[in-house]
């Protein structure tokens, strides 16, 4: 417990996994859809102004979890219900809770059937994942994992596309696989560490380098299902293209994250050695998502799935800054992560504006837009350049800062920089997959279809995406509060990696 920061005030953590629930059990008994609607806005809305409470009284000089709750549970087998937050975690209960209330906006006029349960369906799922990204206790966490599967399944199945089941019934067969063999690493750790699920306590145990080969590829298997890894990433284009417009933007902005949360709070502290040893093959798995991502992106017709594989392509630079292991690489991959969140959210939205009008999302039926909609070709264009990380964007900073990362890692005693340079060509490819949906939208070719009955983005559609550029800009000319907030919890993370590992991953040499 010395790792925590007891917090004998507010419960603000409490409050926020509980208030969006308490406001989907308030919903069980309003059966007015506009009541339904306002109210949803309103407890994601509080849960939002509420989270700001983490961020103005973050303390930036501790590694230690702050705004802690520690209370039995179930104390037979030592189950407590211990919640805290980091420099690696806050960012993310940030995006999650100031996301939500534009998922709400988001869906006021597309969803017109059973809003009651969908509503509801977001309020669960924003209790699910703000805890998970704050829970000490490996039950508590594993069945807040578990959880959001339920919510974001009835999404996709009912409220998806023409194959919703399939993506839906995909969805959750691809993440319930993976979060088996994560329950069995669990078990084996409380029975090693002394019966105790507190996930501190797990961390930089000497386990044995078998044990820990086996727990991280269980780790692994979960996390790269989720974020999702090449070639674990199947579900996620059928998940997009069928989900309504929120659960797209709650898939890209928050869903993927919890993966690479996973492997920062999880693989790197409790299987240190064996990420050394896995460290070459989850190195280019990285790079072959990137590219793969990149390619892949760049053929498709339908805007949901380019957007979709061009999530692949980011997180695999996320991942592999990550797995570089030092300051610049993983300050730079937890960017990414938040830069990622806003940028593919927004342009999610984007496409649900696009087909809220045309009720089409292939690029062929959208092209020439730009003559009648010149305030949404504004923010597309806009969202469009921070995807494929433009200087003075978002996702510049962030993709920087890990090719920075990864070059250290290569040139460290002598090496060759392979890796940075093999991830160079999806920064490329991203430009050209991109502009090209955008220079279709914008302005098509000389068989344009007629778009002159087509209107311009609404007021609140233009509120809904306006939170959205700005932090475009916010983090791209000025990210340095940003990194302030996780600094000191990356320093110390990595500080106690190299000491564990008696190394620098640096000095194995260049990874072929």
């Amino acid at each position: 417990m010395d790792q925590l920061l007891l917090h004998s005030g507010f419960p603000i953590l409490s409050v926020l996994i509980f208030l969006p629930l308490i406001g989907a059990l308030v919903l069980l008994f309003v059966n007015n859809e506009d009541r339904c609607r306002s109210l949803a806005l309103l407890f994601t809305g509080l849960t939002a102004l509420l989270s700001l409470q983490l961020l103005f009284n973050f303390d930036r000089g501790t590694s230690k979890f702050q705004f802690a709750e520690h209370r039995p549970w179930l104390e037979t087998f030592n189950i407590n219900y211990t919640l805290g937050v980091d420099g690696i975690s806050i960012l993310l209960v940030l995006l999650t809770t100031l996301i939500m209330p534009f998922c709400v906006l988001a869906s006021w006029s597309y969803i017109k059937t059973r809003v009651q349960p969908f509503m509801i369906c977001l309020l669960v799922m924003e209790t699910a994942m703000v805890g998970v990204f704050v829970a000490l206790d490996f039950v508590l966490f594993y069945i807040l994992w578990e959880a959001m599967l339920i919510p974001m399944y009835l999404l996709i199945g009912i409220w998806g596309g023409p194959r919703k089941v399939y993506a839906s019934i995909k969805f959750f067969l691809y993440t319930l696989a993976g979060s088996v063999l994560l329950l069995v690493a669990i078990i084996w750790l409380y029975t090693t560490n002394n019966a105790s699920f507190f996930i501190p306590d797990m961390m930089w145990q000497n386990y044995p380098l078998n044990a820990q080969i086996l727990i991280f590829l269980a780790f692994f298997l979960a996390f790269a299902i989720k974020v999702p890894m090449f070639p674990f990433h199947t579900w996620l284009p059928a998940a997009h293209v069928e989900a309504p417009t929120a659960g797209s933007v709650i898939l890209a902005s928050i869903l993927l994250k919890m993966g690479t949360y996973g492997f920062l709070r999880f693989a790197l502290p409790i299987t240190p050695e064996a990420t050394v040893v896995m460290l070459p093959y989850v190195l280019w798995l990285s790079i072959a998502g990137i590219i793969y991502g990149g390619l892949t992106a760049l053929a498709q017709s339908d805007m949901k799935k380019l957007i979709a594989y061009s999530s692949v392509g980011h997180m695999g630079f996320v991942t592999l800054g990550i797995f570089v292991l030092n300051i610049d690489g993983v300050e730079g991959a937890i960017l990414q992560m938040v830069n990622h969140g806003v940028t593919t959210g927004a342009l999610f939205l984007c496409v649900g504006m696009i087909y809220e009008r045309t009720h089409s999302r292939e690029l062929q039926k959208a092209t020439g837009l730009g003559k009648y909609m010149p305030i949404f070709i504004t923010y597309l264009a806009f969202f469009s350049l921070s995807s494929f990380g433009f200087p003075g964007t978002n996702s510049f900073v962030g993709e920087f800062m890990i090719l920075a990362g990864a070059f250290q890692f290569g040139t460290a005693n002598g090496g060759f920089p392979y890796l940075a340079l093999a991830a160079i060509p999806g920064a490329v490819l991203a430009a050209a997959y991109m502009l090209r949906m955008l220079q279709k939208i914008v302005w098509g070719g000389t068989n344009n279809p007629d778009q002159s009955w087509i209107t311009d983005l609404n007021r609140r559609e233009i509120i809904t995406l306006a939170p959205f550029l700005l932090f475009v800009f916010w983090i791209g000319l000025a990210p340095q509060p940003f990194l302030d907030l996780m600094h000191t919890s990356v320093t110390n993370l990595l500080q106690q990696f190299h000491a564990y590992t008696l190394q620098t991953v640096a000095t194995s040499g260049p990874v072929f």
